[in-house]
């Protein structure tokens, strides 16, 4: 019974130096060549910006319109 034991825990070992292993050699091949890093990072586009809106009145503007609507208010009154 002891041969069993001795076995299973070999292959329990195995198992685990293949799974420790596989990340960190792809982690390695992967980070270490630049090129297919950046290739990889222009697969997916991790920030996608919506377009551009039309931009907002100047202050100036702003505070014409606010002194026109306020006229409008006290010629109504």
């Amino acid at each position: 019974m002891s041969s069993i034991g001795t076995s299973k825990g070999v292959l329990e070992i195995a198992k685990f130096g293949v799974y420790v292993s596989v990340p960190v050699a792809l982690t390695y091949l992967v980070a270490t060549d630049s090129k297919t890093l950046k290739k990889l990072m222009g697969l997916r586009e991790y920030v996608v910006y919506p377009p551009e809106g039309p931009r907002p009145p100047p202050p100036e503007e702003l505070r014409e319109r606010a002194r026109e609507i306020a006229r409008k208010r006290q010629q109504q009154q």
